[in-house]
């Protein structure tokens, strides 16, 4: 009997209708010698300390360092029944076809049952990029072998128990050492999360700490040819900061007088350049999350849901926890079939999609920069809108414009630069005039920076301009202005610093290595790690902003500084990839990672936190950090 292990419910049920296992029993449904079976997620878990000795179950240094010799795991109560028909359908199967999300948690969910179970028959793997029909069809067509995915397990493997080490003896060594500092509460200690928390109370503390400093700036408005523009001073720069603003009150209130007493001032170069920026790509789900965050207010894990739903409920998008903005070139070909189901689902379309250059090959599609994983696009089949709750209508849109705008010409426009004198003062314009709409028509007006989607920059078009032309002085504006804080990150910004972590760090070496990573998480995971902060009290949401509690400046303060270092826990994801890719293996990981933990415990279980009051949770300056990595 050939057994279909799925992830949850409703992927089995997509999978059985296409293979016509139409016999819907209880846990499973069966066809002609093959059955399809479903995970409600993770039906296992790591097994508590308490399961490895009695020792255990009193919170005690004396008994830290916790490392198991012999990984257990658990079977989770509230879905031991469906574990149980599993169970019972190994011992029929004789070969199983992992069916679970195409990443490496998807293969750990599949292949620890297996494991759990004793399984030793043959297995193959189903690698799904969408729930659609014709996605299934195709992908059943093309089944890899076991091994081809079996290190995507390892590396799972390797993130739970790495998880485990540090969240289970670190938790319970600070806080035994919170509570002998009078702080009555759990210090929550994790790989993932503590470096994330690092990053909002650094924030804070940037914030709290910043001190405004006041600078002038002045605006002139102008005419030529009577045409209005406004050009801007540039100051000496004896007066500037490094960022060029002037800091000197005197100098700007003495050219601001001499400005305003003028006439006119004369044109001493122009120049102007034509811009074609190309269609932004498709999204990853990283960069959804960002752009949702900012232009729908959708916290990250909102997102993640509302995407998975439009995969796997309407079947509208390809699978959405990817680390991709690239297309497969084998995809190109898929073109029509897309289009024609985007017309489907919606006849409104019919006027751009007519204008579309469907043989056009943008830069999306390039095979050397897709691993396991594409851009999240729409799928070959039509969809139901009307079926769809506003948000996920706003999502799906966004998700669509996205891929249409790689049928549409570039976005052109020219940028021109005027250097304009009045004495020995000086002025810059900046104007630019749009040549080319292309394909910002499907975005609504918003513009893409490359990350995402924001609102465009309103820019002045300048008036035909010479050089040696004059411009006459109509009004002048002194300016001032205050330096401002950095923002409070939002969920969508904390996702985005959390995968670009490489511009956090300062070693130049470190720097370039964390450039090619995934950063701290990964897309499956990072919505999790806030929300678990959120839940947990160490991060609190005001409007649409996040702020560090005060128990998240005591944890950050107490812990080794390479736990909270970003650094560190990017690059253990680095060394998640390198088992996955066969360049190190899982027993290699986990040693280090214990060696590692047992020296952190020995290091600060004599430590004596300072007395915790209410006063010593307030934001304060941000200490040094150094980098511990795993040797790879």
């Amino acid at each position: 009997m050939r057994l279909f292990l799925c992830e949850k419910p409703s992927q089995g049920k997509d999978i059985a209708r296409v293979l016509g296992a139409n016999e819907h029993r209880t846990g499973f449904c069966a066809g002609a010698n093959l059955i399809v079976t479903w995970c409600i997620g993770h039906l296992l878990e790591a097994a508590t300390p308490e399961s490895y000795g009695d020792q255990y179950k009193r919170w005690s240094i004396e008994h830290l360092p916790i490392i198991p010799e012999r990984w257990k795991v658990e079977v989770k109560t509230a879905t031991a029944g469906q574990f149980k028909i599993i169970q019972n359908l190994l011992r029929d199967a004789t070969e199983v076809v992992i069916a679970t999300d195409a990443d490496r948690e998807g293969e750990m969910i599949a292949r620890e049952i297996l494991d759990a179970c004793g399984y030793r028959g043959r297995i193959q793997r189903l690698w799904l990029s969408a729930l659609n029909d014709a996605s299934i069809r195709k992908a059943l067509d093309t089944l890899r072998a076991d091994l081809d995915t079996l290190p995507l397990y390892h590396a799972a493997l390797a993130r739970a128990r790495a998880d485990w080490l540090i969240g289970m003896n670190l938790s319970r060594l600070f806080t035994i050492l919170g509570r002998r500092a009078g702080y009555d509460g759990v210090l929550s200690v994790g790989r993932v999360q503590t470096p994330t928390l690092q990053l909002v109370v650094h924030r804070d503390r940037e914030i709290s700490n910043f001190i405004s400093e006041p600078y002038w700036a002045i605006d002139a408005d102008m005419a030529a040819r009577d045409r209005p523009f406004t050009a801007q001073w540039m100051p000496p720069q004896t007066a500037t900061d490094s960022a060029g603003r002037c800091r000197d009150q005197r100098i700007a209130q003495d050219a601001a007088a001499r400005l305003g007493g003028a006439r006119e001032a004369l044109v001493v170069s122009i120049s102007t350049e034509r811009v074609r920026e190309p269609p932004p790509l498709p999204f990853d789900l990283s960069t959804l999350q960002e752009t949702c965050s900012r232009q729908f207010g959708l916290d990250v894990q909102e997102t993640l849901n509302v995407a998975q739903s439009l995969y796997e409920t309407h079947k509208a998008t390809t699978y959405p926890r990817s680390d991709s903005r690239y297309l497969p070139d084998s995809m190109f070909s898929n073109v029509p079939q897309v289009l024609d189901a985007l017309l489907a689902t919606d006849p409104s379309l019919k006027s751009l999609l007519v204008s579309l250059d469907r043989t056009q090959r943008s830069r999306a599609w390039d095979d050397s920069k897709v691993s396991a994983h594409h851009g999240i696009i729409p799928t070959l089949e039509p969809t139901n809108l009307a079926r769809m709750s506003e948000k996920e209508r706003s999502v799906y849109r966004l998700i669509r414009a996205h891929y249409l705008a790689q049928f549409l010409p570039h976005h052109e426009y020219d940028r021109t630069l005027a250097t304009l004198t009045c004495g020995d003062l000086r002025l810059q314009a900046k104007g630019k005039q749009e040549k080319v709409h292309g394909w910002l028509s499907v975005l609504d007006g918003m513009r893409s920076d490359g990350d995402g989607t924001q609102e465009p920059t309103q820019q002045q078009v300048l008036p035909p301009l010479t050089q040696g032309s004059a411009c006459s002085i109509e009004r002048v504006e002194l300016k001032s202005l205050k330096t401002l804080p950095p923002q409070h990150y939002t969920q969508g910004e904390l996702i985005k610093a959390m995968k670009s972590i490489a511009r956090m760090v300062s070693d130049p070496r470190l720097k370039q290595k964390l450039k090619e990573t995934t950063g701290i998480g990964t897309e499956a995971t990072r919505a999790g790690i806030i929300q678990g902060l959120i839940r947990r009290g160490y991060l609190i949401k005001q409007r649409q902003s996040l702020r560090a509690s005060p128990s998240a400046f005591i944890l950050i303060d107490a812990i080794p500084a390479a736990i909270a270092d970003p650094a560190t826990t990017a690059l253990w994801e680095q060394a998640l990839e390198l088992i996955a890719e066969r360049g190190m293996s899982l027993d290699t990981f986990v040693s280090k990672q214990s060696v590692w933990v047992a020296q952190l415990v020995r290091e600060y279980a004599n430590t004596s936190l300072p007395r915790i009051s209410a006063n010593s949770a307030r934001p304060r300056s941000s200490r040094r950090t150094t980098t511990s990595v795993v040797k790879q």
